[in-house]
Order: C-alpha cells, then sequence, then structure tokens
C-alpha cells in the first residue's frame, strides 16, 4: 500500500503531532469511560438491593402461602388462620414487586448517568479530532493525486504561491512568480513540494 493512503503524515514532525495527539485523545476516552463505569457502578447498588428485596420478598411470599394452605386443613378454625398468612402472602408479593420496579429502574438509570457523565466530554473530543482526521486524508488523498502528473504539480505550485509564507517562497527561488509562469520545472518542483508538505508529505529530492 503506498504511503499516501496511510492515514497519517509522511513528514518526521507532523506524524509524531499526530501521534500524541491519538495518544492523547485515547487516554480522554479511557479516563471518561471509566468514570462512566464508576458511575454506572455506584447506581446499581440501588438495582442490587432491589434485587434482594424482591428474591426476599418472594421466599416470604411462598413461605406465607404454604403456611396458609396447611393452616386451611386445621378443624373449625382453618379458615380463621389462613386468612391472615395469605393476606400476609400477598403483602410480601407487593414488596417483591416494588423490589422487581426498584432493580428495573436503577438498572436503567445507571446506564442512563453513565452515558450522560461519559458521552459529552468524549465525543466533545472525538468527533473534533475525526473531523480534522477525515479532512487530512482528504487533502493527502487529492494532494497525492495531483502530484502525481504535471499539470497537477503546476497547480500545487500555484496554491504555494497563494497561501505559504513568503520566506518558504524565496528559499526556492528568488522570482517565485515569474520562474512559475516560465514553467521551470525546478521551481515548480519546489514550490509543489512546499504544498506537499503542507499536506503531510514527504518529497523525494530529485
Amino acid at each position: 500500500m503506498k504511503s499516501r493512503f496511510i492515514p497519517y503524515a509522511n513528514t518526521p514532525g507532523r506524524l509524531l503531532a499526530q501521534l500524541c495527539g491519538d495518544t492523547m485523545v485515547v487516554i480522554w476516552s479511557f479516563v471518561w469511560a471509566l468514570v462512566g463505569l464508576a458511575v454506572h457502578s455506584a447506581v446499581s447498588t440501588i438495582a442490587d438491593v432491589g434485587r434482594q428485596v424482591q428474591g426476599g420478598a418472594d421466599g416470604v411470599a411462598d413461605s406465607l402461602k404454604s403456611a396458609g394452605h396447611s393452616a386451611d386443613r386445621i378443624p373449625l378454625v382453618g379458615s380463621t388462620v389462613s386468612e391472615p398468612l395469605t393476606a400476609a402472602s400477598k403483602a410480601a408479593l407487593d414488596i417483591a414487586g416494588a423490589g422487581h420496579n426498584l432493580d428495573t429502574t436503577a438498572s436503567w438509570l445507571a446506564i442512563v448517568l453513565a452515558l450522560a457523565v461519559a458521552a459529552p466530554p468524549t465525543l466533545g473530543v472525538l468527533v473534533p479530532w475525526l473531523v480534522l482526521r477525515i479532512r487530512f486524508v482528504r487533502r493527502k488523498l487529492t494532494v497525492g493525486a495531483l502530484a502525481a502528473t504535471p499539470a497537477g504539480a503546476q497547480l500545487l505550485a500555484l496554491r504555494a504561491l497563494a497561501n505559504r509564507p513568503l520566506g518558504r517562497l524565496a528559499a526556492v527561488t528568488p522570482d517565485p512568480v515569474g520562474a512559475w509562469r516560465a514553467g521551470d520545472p525546478h521551481a515548480i518542483h519546489g514550490l509543489a513540494a512546499i504544498e506537499l508538505r503542507s499536506a503531510g508529505m514527504a518529497v523525494r529530492k530529485r
């Protein structure tokens, strides 16, 4: 694969800056992912309480229901004894339902809060970074394709004349505009090289 298709600059200084920037983005995203996980874990403890309440209340309800059925078989007073047990079993089921609701609500709340805490700072860095990286890759591909053709090299030299500092232009030739108009291949190559380096591409010396 040709180097111009790699999403990094070929020039050492810019490549180092890109690698440092990518490292910082990864560290930033990792730190906020840990923060989001910590928030999720903290809120999830409430859901654990709800699950424990539900499990305990279900067990109590089953025990009371079984006791009520057994008491109902007692002669004469069976129904009198079983009714409070059955009512207590239903109350335990209500508590179990409340524990289930607490579990469900806290579980969703843990996810929402974790995303609310971690997503904004992460996306606030990732989105601009991704936009800049896509712009860089597109420019690198375009400039590399233009540099492969004589007319494209002249266009890159013209862009350098329009956009780059005068000191860098004068370092190529004392009269960069005149040399470009005359079609001086050495000057055009030097001016195009300035534009290539600005796009993060290394230039081979002739």
